[in-house]
């Protein structure tokens, strides 16, 4: 008799096929788990120092490579990401977890404050502010809960965690990892839980902040929850990203660029570029080359799933019924989705205020550098973007004037665990990453001392 496929299972997107499948928690598991965590915050946040937290977290990193083969293997099968890309997101990850145990003294030091009148002195303290909950999204298993976990470990927090319902083999892992690297027993626990059971966990006054990376929305409903419960959170979601090319002095390069930040990680990134903005000199020969890119590129690795696929292949049908064009390397096949690039997307197409999420851009043409802008910043977005020039005047001008979380100028794939990253509009607010990721779930004391 065939079993029941679980919530929470691992179903390989190239094949179709259910490899593993987890138990969804119990409302007692659950409850187990708050408890654990608010428990372990008692010897985690307030019983260790942070010169002993960091210890651990350099064990976790340790841990991230010397376990990356078994790491990669899940995401591949979980996700259907390439194993070298996901040996590389590993790496990422265990670079994060880096950062922060090295630089525990600086992050985590007292900050004395002028006084501007009176005698004594006065001081900033940043300490931990208890359980937080992550909810995790599947496109980066690893990475995701590491930019999340890192910071806020270190800083004293302890964390359950509800990672995506395709990702609960990466997800155990990552929990015996930290485990095995020393953290104490409730400091990190790995929950399959519902829906239901993560509003539960929200309206737990034990637990103080939320953090979610997803869609729109989920995050609608999580920032609802977390308001009404008064509860801080962090909220990563979508983006439509424009890359806007206004001048260059490679053609070429600029387009494979171009290229290589929409079709990374299979197009499955909140950040990757997903409209390409080029000026009206530069836009023919732009859309010739790339038209050339796309006749010549493979198959490559599939979308996470077959329903991704079929979400973004009817998204591009809908675009070309209101009047787009597609080139396109192919057709879909199951889970797998060719690249393509549409062009000729108007105001009134359902496409052109759309996330695509999968290996499909828009092309639009700008008039000047104001209509370029313009054009970028029509979006309910804001989460990256990206601006190439030889001009660097005008690189700071246009930086300044686009209404988005991050921009890279003359260059992609630049991010980096010290850069913090975050959107604004509809892609979220809070930063993680860099300084900024430890800033999020803290309380920054004042302690004013007179004499």
């Amino acid at each position: 008799m065939t079993q029941p496929v679980s919530k929470y299972a691992v179903r390989n997107p190239a094949t179709g096929e259910v490899l593993e499948n987890f138990p969804t928690a119990t409302d007692a598991e659950v409850a187990a788990a708050v408890d654990a965590a608010a428990a372990a915050h008692e010897r985690w946040g307030r019983g260790a120092s942070g010169a002993e937290r960091a210890v651990v977290i350099r064990r976790v990193a340790e841990l991230h490579r010397e376990r990356s083969g078994e790491l990669a293997k899940a995401i591949h099968l979980e996700m259907g990401k390439a194993l070298p890309a996901a040996e590389g997101e590993v790496a990422f990850s265990a670079d994060i977890y880096q950062f922060y145990a090295d630089r525990a003294e600086e992050l985590l030091a007292d900050e004395e404050i002028e006084l501007l009148g009176g005698e004594g002195r006065a001081l900033l303290r940043r300490q931990s502010v208890g359980p937080l909950l992550g909810i995790m999204p599947w496109n980066y298993p690893v990475y995701q809960v590491a930019r999340f976990a890192a910071p806020n470990l270190l800083l004293g927090n302890t964390i359950v965690l509800k990672h995506a319902a395709q990702c609960p083999r990466s997800a155990a892992l990552q929990a015996e990892i930290l485990l095995d690297a020393g953290l104490p027993a409730g400091a990190y626990v790995n929950v399959y839980a519902t829906s239901d059971q993560v509003a539960a966990v929200i309206a737990d006054p034990r637990v103080q902040g939320v953090s979610l990376t997803g869609s729109e929305r989920a995050g609608s409903i999580i920032g609802e929850l977390a308001g009404r419960h008064l509860k801080k959170c962090v909220l990563e979601l979508g983006g439509s990203d424009p890359f806007v090319l206004l001048s260059t002095d490679d053609l070429a390069a600029a387009v494979d660029d171009a290229l290589a930040a929409r079709v990374g990680n299979v197009g499955q990134a909140c950040n990757g570029a997903k409209r390409f903005v080029v000026v009206d000199e530069l836009y023919d020969a732009f859309v010739d080359l790339l038209r050339e890119r796309i006749a010549s590129a493979g198959t490559g690795a599939p979308l996470s799933s077959v329903g991704a696929a079929e979400e973004l292949a009817a998204q591009v049908e809908a675009a070309v019924a209101a009047g787009a064009v597609l080139e396109s390397a192919g057709e879909r096949e199951g889970a797998f989705h060719p690249v393509g690039v549409l062009t000729g997307v108007t105001p009134d197409n359902p496409a052109y205020h759309q996330e695509f999420f999968g290996p499909v851009a828009m092309v639009f043409r700008a008039a000047d550098e104001a209509d370029a802008v313009r054009i970028a910043n029509d979006t309910p977005y804001g989460l990256g973007s990206y601006v190439y020039t030889t001009d660097p005047e005008q690189a700071d001008r246009v930086a300044s004037a686009l209404e988005a979380g991050m921009v890279f100028v003359n260059g992609v794939g630049l991010e980096a665990v010290e850069l913090p990253f975050g959107g604004v509009r509809r892609s979220g607010y809070g930063r993680e990453l860099g300084r900024l990721g430890i800033e999020e779930f803290v309380n920054k004391k004042m302690i004013r001392i007179a004499r």
